[in-house]
């Protein structure tokens, strides 16, 4: 491999002054070492003692290497509308600004969307989304030529003028259409499903998406118990929390992400436990739209799978996991008025190994043999770093005083996809004009 770029195709070995392999253990080795052979980690370790390198390249890393984040909820191409429908509450900004919207878009709206978006999570160091969205093929065409990784949920949703009486049926058909032409396209892709909630989607519907994604061993990724009130009418009409009733009609079953998961019973939190429900935890977003703080160490206490999301880039506004880290571990202190609620190695967690494990991936987020080479490099000649005393104290500077301005290379699958800052894969300056251009003609409604 060329260490200035390119792919590390073949065998190579990384060498940092400091490996934090991200093993739910808060391990770090200073200097560390990762083997990787044709984009799949082989081997982590202390430099010294290592075998030699046996004719493996070198690529020297003056920084720290982690694995690549892994966004766990995600409307990325939502690029196209960023500051609008501000101060808004959740149910008016989706009703009044957004679906309205989203109605006009095309596919190469998303596909721009998409393109843009991957280059500022690239840039972040996240090399996993999980996305939910529309126009599907265009949003996996744009991952695909952006070298970057994501779980591709497509949006079930009827937007306005989507009123044909069979549009359901067509769209679950096109979703189990695009799973088969595509899931596992360039090793990078894998392909889900995500009926957006259960107010907005009738509960048959619920029933066969959950049945279809349970026969192809698929994600159903869906949003629940984002605000306080969205369940009422639900509950009015079924007798139960949403929880209760998706767990009765079967709903829960499989390989099920909830995301927000904020206004949650004891009773929901036990049913989430039971069918191991797993959550996508957004705090930046639930904050901006005022949503509410979910139950994040209620969660974590009963063993339920939980990693961060940053949501859309409408309702953030940005896709820059490291400030939900950080966020993620004030609000759970503030929540329970703790100031030991959540260390920094279990909130660096939730954006790396528990976030992998949230969307059913134990090999993503974690620096360990078999694991794709998704890499992250950051700065450590950085003031955020100083004093550095112990290895303990670098897992702290990472989540309190660090930030995403610090990642410098990214490489997914083994593949570099960012040098010195700069996005390698997509042309930028093309993506933000795309952008800009589509998103005046989405708001003038031409």
């Amino acid at each position: 491999m060329d260490p200035s770029g390119g792919a590390a195709e073949g065998r190579v070995r990384f060498v940092a002054d400091a490996v934090v392999p991200c093993d739910g253990r808060g391990t770090v080795l200073a200097p560390g070492v990762v083997d990787v052979d044709d984009g799949t980690v082989t081997a982590v370790g202390p430099a010294d003692g290592r075998p030699p390198a046996d004719g493996r390249p070198e690529v020297r890393i003056d920084g720290a290497l982690l694995p690549g984040l892994v966004n766990t909820h995600c409307h990325s191409p939502m690029t196209l509308f960023r500051g609008t429908g501000e101060n808004l509450p959740l149910d008016r900004w989706l009703r009044e600004v957004l679906w309205p919207r989203e109605a006009r878009l095309r596919p190469g709206d998303v596909y721009w969307g998409m393109t843009l978006a991957c280059a500022e999570l690239l840039r972040f160091g996240v090399t996993t989304t999980c996305e939910a969205y529309f126009f599907d093929d265009a949003l996996t065409d744009a991952v695909v030529a952006a070298g970057s990784r994501a779980l591709v949920t497509p949006g079930i949703l009827r937007l306005p003028g989507q009123d044909a009486p069979d549009w359901w049926e067509r769209r679950l058909a096109g979703i189990v259409d695009l799973h088969a032409r595509r899931h596992g396209e360039a090793g990078r892709i894998e392909v889900g499903f995500a009926p957006h909630a259960a107010y907005t989607v009738p509960l048959p519907v619920l029933r066969d998406v959950a049945a279809e994604a349970r026969r192809l061993d698929a994600l159903v990724h869906l949003h629940l118990a984002e605000t306080a009130r969205e369940a009422d009418a639900f509950t009015a009409e079924h007798g139960g929390s949403v929880p209760e009733v998706l767990a009765a009609a079967g709903v829960l079953e499989g390989r099920i992400l909830a995301a927000h998961s904020i206004w949650l019973s004891e009773r929901d939190l036990d049913l989430y436990a039971a069918f191991d429900v797993a959550v996508a935890h957004c705090p930046q977003s639930n904050a901006k739209l005022a949503s509410g703080v979910a139950p994040l160490t209620d969660l974590l206490a009963r063993g339920i799978r939980v990693g961060l999301g940053t949501d859309g880039p409408a309702s953030n506004n940005d896709l820059d996991l490291w400030e939900e880290v950080r966020l993620a571990a004030l609000l759970a202190r503030l929540r329970t008025g703790d100031p030991a609620a959540l260390s920094a190695t279990a909130a660096l967690d939730l954006a790396t190994r528990g976030a992998g494990r949230a969307l059913g991936r134990s090999d993503l987020g974690v620096l360990a043999p078999g694991a794709p080479a998704d890499l992250v490099a950051m700065r450590l000649d950085d003031p955020a770093f100083v004093p550095l005393l112990d290895d303990a104290m670098l897992l702290e500077h990472l989540v309190w005083s660090a930030s995403s301005r610090l990642v410098t290379d990214v490489w997914v699958a083994g593949r570099q996809v960012v040098r010195a800052g700069e996005c390698l894969t997509v042309d930028v300056d093309e993506a933000r004009a795309q952008v800009h251009q589509r998103a005046r003609r989405l708001a003038d409604g031409t």
